[in-house]
């Protein structure tokens, strides 16, 4: 009895070790938020598409800088190549002047694949493929706050590929479900996340707590 005592015992605790190792969130395959970063460098680990990119201070906090001119596309790569099953995240800072507002991006899939976009000059929230406009939805982006973005990539249940996005202000909870969405049936080449900027305020544009994990199951 004893011994069925002990062993039933030991069951229940390696149960209960698992679920509890289910329970926690999965480790992230990349991230940086610059804490440790060299200021005015870029880090070693990124692949620089084109664009300035550089490390300043914010206050207490490091950021990685895009500067304000020239007013053209920038871009860079991070993380782990893969076709599909990942997700990306950045914080995200821009402003707007006047009438001109910058565009800012996380994508997935190398510098043809798929890019989450806030789109301000057109209040819209916008899924790209390369250079393809796949779908939009409103978004109300506020100058001087800081922005989430969110974008994964994952097989769909019932054949080809879902690129899932969402985007909230700092300062605004994150929405429970996906708030842009669009299936494809071609199959995604393999590449890496990146982030991306276009000044067209001619203001910097800063990115912070860049993240690359699993792409989740939720709806």
């Amino acid at each position: 009895m004893r011994r069925m005592a002990i062993l039933g015992f030991v069951l229940l605790t390696a149960i209960g070790l698992t679920a509890s190792l289910l329970a926690q969130p999965a480790q992230p395959l990349y991230e940086n938020d610059f804490s440790k970063a060299e200021l005015d460098q870029v880090p070693g680990d990124f692949l620089v598409i084109d664009g300035q990119f550089t490390v300043k201070q914010d206050g207490d906090n490091r950021v990685l800088e895009l500067p304000g001119a020239p007013l053209e596309t920038f871009g860079l790569l991070f993380g782990p190549t893969e076709k599909d099953g990942l997700a990306v995240s950045a914080r995200i800072f821009g402003t707007g002047t006047g009438r001109r507002f910058p565009t800012f991006a996380v994508s997935l899939n190398g510098v043809s694949g798929y890019k989450l976009q806030v789109a301000p000059a057109r209040k819209s929230l916008e899924l790209w493929k390369a250079e393809r406009l796949l779908t939009s939805v409103p978004f109300a982006w506020e100058s001087g706050r800081w922005t989430h973005l969110q974008l994964q990539l994952r097989k769909a249940k019932d054949g080809g590929w879902e690129a899932l996005g969402k985007a909230w202000t700092h300062s605004a909870p994150e929405p429970d479900a996906w708030t842009i969405t669009h299936v494809a049936k071609e199959e995604p080449s393999a590449g890496r996340p990146g982030i991306w900027g276009s000044p067209f305020s001619g203001t910097p544009i800063r990115y912070d707590d860049l993240k690359v994990t699993r792409a989740t199951e939720k709806p």
